[in-house]
């Protein structure tokens, strides 16, 4: 087992007024040649946005995009058609493919919205693009990982899907309790990002909004010393 902490205090930063963002990887006006992706993990952005603003339309392609938010919500539009509101308690999928243009401004004119956007390399360029989003309980299903998103070929109909061999997982955990996560597709690694509360994994201490990435393991204890939400994600290390 390879495995290392990020700290949150070094991630990229951007102030837009309108947009405050962490960047856990190179993005935008943010660029750290050691931090430009995690295998096929490209993108974690951890997202405030004012109230009545938000990304107008623009363009992309060819990448598997995920949306979590944290704090109030969304409203989508695409190219395809599609108008939504994504919130709490939801997450949102886009397949870019050969191409789409979208939307998602701050659902609200006047609270703000807290996001984590997250794009993952497909397995396969110019699919045809796709939007899907989906709600789940995780209130209901404390102190267990619930698989929120994983790959069409292994997807059992509860998760939302994508087009790479990754799975996301989310889950509350009291303080006090211990969970193993294991490895779904061998040889894929795991960055895991801590919302919120406080883990111990391999006897460090990670802490809110901190992410630890772990390769070359089957499985592995996560150890929870404050009330956690946990975010896992797994994906492929290497390109096709």
């Amino acid at each position: 087992m390879r495995h290392r902490i990020f700290p949150k205090n070094k991630r990229g930063t951007a102030n837009y007024n309108w947009l405050k963002a962490n960047f856990s990887f190179s993005f935008g006006n943010y660029y750290n040649p050691d931090m430009v992706q995690f295998g096929m993990l490209r993108v974690l952005n951890d997202d405030t946005i004012a109230g009545g603003t938000g990304f107008g339309t623009h363009p992309h392609e060819n990448m598997e995009i995920i949306t979590i938010p944290l704090e109030g919500g969304l409203t989508h539009r695409d190219s395809m058609g599609n108008e939504a509101t994504v919130k709490f308690g939801e997450v949102q999928v886009m397949s870019a493919g050969t191409g789409i243009q979208h939307s998602e401004m701050n659902a609200s004119e006047t609270d703000q919205a807290k996001t984590l956007q997250i794009w993952i390399f497909p397995e396969e360029d110019n699919v045809t693009p796709r939007y899907d989003q989906k709600g789940f309980d995780l209130e209901k299903n404390k102190n267990a990982f619930v698989t929120v998103v994983s790959p069409q070929d292994k997807n059992d109909g509860n998760a939302l899907w994508i087009h790479q061999q990754a799975f996301l997982n989310l889950g509350i955990f009291d303080a006090g309790t211990t969970t193993t996560y294991n490895l779904k597709i061998p040889e894929n690694g795991v960055y895991l990002f801590l919302i919120e509360g406080e883990i111990e994994i391999n006897n460090e201490t990670i802490r809110e909004r901190d992410a630890y990435g772990i390769v070359e393991f089957e499985s592995f204890d996560i150890k929870v010393n404050k009330q956690a939400k946990i975010l896992v994600i797994e994906v492929p290390m290497k390109f096709n």
